[in-house]
């Protein structure tokens, strides 16, 4: 009965999958619980996936692709890769995917994906290419690159691993490289040749065209700042040391806004003078030294600096200098019921009720930078505002007068970590040495690395952390991680594979060997790799004792069948990754890599027993 039922629940979480009516996680959820409620599966085994080290240390390895995103060493690698490739898409697309191949043979295909997701994501952008053409091949040369070497997959482990405890050798480290060798250079080759007919365009799926960007940069241009923003530094004679603010009506005695101090301090417990930045508030004291980000006119700005002793800089400022790790700028919207319309920004008192200056207001086009503050505010007017990050996001919740548009939060955390690629590339480095070396178990080394981007600020902070993973593909390879445990538990594995040597037996190792490869990699699309290598090796070698015929033939065609998950995106924790960022549906992996097992197969089928004889 047991039995029976597993095979309903996987049956209707296949059609769910690829009907893609459900989101993906969702189906995988709804499948766990059915297999508890069923009985099939104890509540302990339900949540093992959840608490499983390949679920960690893929929430591991997104915080680490996000520290790589948000220091620029994604877009600096990107670069790279183009100048390299002469920015022609073609030698591009195979330095990439070769590049990708190499490093993937010395660490796990999860992590080599995770860490170059970001990297293919960046280079599509740079090149106004969709990245949809790129991630699904990255996604399955990784799963390639698992059998270039011992320690690439889990399957090859797992076929080695049993070898050894039957007395057989174990594989050596480069034992399968000849094998991976053929089956990368054919899938990168099928890839180039298939992408612009099989892969998607995520432009023309989505018909959203290209998205604006609102980066503080972008804004600083459209608003036109560059003119309107100059420094000044207090001089010792000046007459505002020691005075606030907001005692000086600074804005209606010289019509230019302070909107940052900057100055350098030792106080605390800093031995060296730092570079403190605050936005400019009624209260805030003035002290010598310090900087003054100023708005206004040019004439406006050298009357205000002679009267108060104040030492102009030399040439206008831009955005750079009002975004920094602590200060940003954001653009808002009014809503329709919005309290502020009809209402100058003076009486709404907004720098005092938010913390933020407004330095702009674009109405219908024409942006208002001068005399702003007794402009009274209509509908669909967007205002800009500059000043600390937190109170920008504490902005954005105040749904009800104003909407803050872009992604305020993204680019306060690349601003946190402008200049520390560097820092991430050496905490990248060092992840797949401990990995590499084996120093560690594979997901501490992964979660060392996702700490070390926190801790020295390659991220801002453990909110920005969490928001960078996909949660969608945790909770999906979680969800369906004890889907083997099911097929295990009511003996459905074992009855497929036995008929199938029952059925097949009659056509010697080569058939039984066929029958086999297949089986492992049908499954492989539906259950983890790894689970389905556990659940095959010890099928295999038993059956290549009872015909005589060299284990090591039949074992590595199960390592090899393994990582042939390429037709849905539950195959490997890889394709799931790339689902939600590439805007695949089910049937694009059914659409380009059935193709690609059926030629792998034919392939394995000749160069297997030709390397490893029966």
């Amino acid at each position: 009965m047991q039995l029976a039922l597993t095979f309903l629940i996987l049956a209707v979480t296949i059609i769910l999958f690829m009907s893609s009516k459900v989101r993906a996680d969702l189906v995988a959820v709804m499948a766990l619980l059915a297999m508890v409620i069923t009985g099939i599966l104890e509540p302990s085994e339900a949540l093992s996936g959840f608490s499983n080290n390949v679920v960690i240390m893929i929430a591991g390895l997104f915080i680490v692709g996000a520290g790589i995103l948000r220091t620029g060493l994604a877009q600096m690698a990107g670069n790279l890769l183009l100048r390299w490739s002469a920015e022609s898409e073609s030698k591009l697309f195979f330095l990439l995917l070769f590049i990708v191949g190499f490093v993937g043979a010395f660490m796990s295909n999860t992590g080599i994906v995770a860490l170059m997701l970001p990297v293919v994501i960046s280079i599509a952008v740079s090149m106004n290419s969709s990245p949809s053409k790129y991630l699904i091949p990255l996604s399955y040369v990784g799963s390639l690159s698992g059998l270039l070497t011992l320690i690439a997959s889990p399957p090859i482990l797992i076929v080695s691993q049993v070898l050894g405890e039957n007395g057989y050798n174990r594989l050596g480290f480069f034992q399968i490289t000849p094998i991976g060798l053929i089956a990368l250079v054919i899938g990168i080759f099928y890839l180039f040749f298939t992408k612009n007919t099989l892969l998607p365009d995520i432009k023309k799926r989505g018909g959203e065209g290209e998205r604006y960007d609102f980066s503080p940069k972008q804004l600083a241009v459209d608003y036109q700042l560059g003119g309107n923003l100059y420094t000044v530094e207090v001089s010792k004679e000046s007459s505002m040391i020691g005075k606030k603010l907001g005692d000086m009506e600074i804005p209606a005695n010289y019509h230019v806004f302070i909107l940052k101090i900057e100055r350098k301090t030792k106080e605390g417990i800093n031995i060296f003078p730092i570079t403190y930045q605050e936005m400019a508030g009624p209260n805030s004291m003035i002290k010598e030294h310090d900087i003054l980000l100023i708005e206004g006119s040019e004439h406006q700005v050298i009357k205000f600096a002679d009267d108060y002793s104040l030492l102009i800089g030399t040439g206008s400022s831009g955005a750079d200098d009002l975004v920094s790790k602590q200060l940003g700028m954001a653009e808002v919207l009014l809503t329709p019921n919005s309290s502020f319309i009809n209402k100058t920004i003076e009486a709404i008192g907004f720098r005092e009720k938010y913390n933020l200056n407004v330095i702009g207001i674009n109405r219908k086009g024409e942006y208002v930078l001068r005399e702003k503050s007794k402009l009274r505010l209509r509908f669909g007017d967007a205002l800009l505002v500059q000043g600390d990050w937190d109170e920008i996001d504490l902005l954005s919740r105040e749904a009800k007068d104003v909407v803050v548009v872009g992604k305020p939060k993204e680019y306060a955390g690349k601003a946190s970590a402008t200049g520390k690629a560097p820092i991430a590339g050496g905490i990248m480095l060092l992840m797949v040495l401990l990995m590499v070396f084996e120093v560690f178990a594979p997901f501490i080394s992964v979660l060392i690395g996702a700490v070390l981007m926190v801790v020295t600020g390659c991220l801002r902070n453990m909110e920005d952390a969490y928001e960078s993973m996909n949660w969608e593909s945790i909770v999906l390879i979680a969800a369906m991680l004890p889907m083997a445990i099911a097929l295990e538990k009511t003996g459905g594995m074992v009855l497929l594979s036995e008929g199938i040597i029952e059925l097949i037996g009659g056509f010697g190792p080569i058939g039984v060997l066929a029958a086999l490869y297949l089986l492992t990699m049908i499954f492989g699309q539906f259950i983890s790799n790894t689970a389905t290598a556990v659940l095959f090796a010890p099928i295999a070698f038993n059956a290549a004792l009872s015909m005589d015929a060299n284990p090591y033939t039949f074992l590595i065609a199960i390592g090899v069948a393994a990582n042939m998950a390429f037709a849905t995106p539950v195959a490997s924790p890889t394709n799931a990754m790339v689902m939600t960022a590439g805007g695949y549906k089910f049937f694009d992996f059914v659409k380009i890599g059935v193709p690609l097992q059926i030629i792998m197969f034919i392939v394995m089928m000749f160069v297997i027993p030709i390397l490893f004889p029966f």
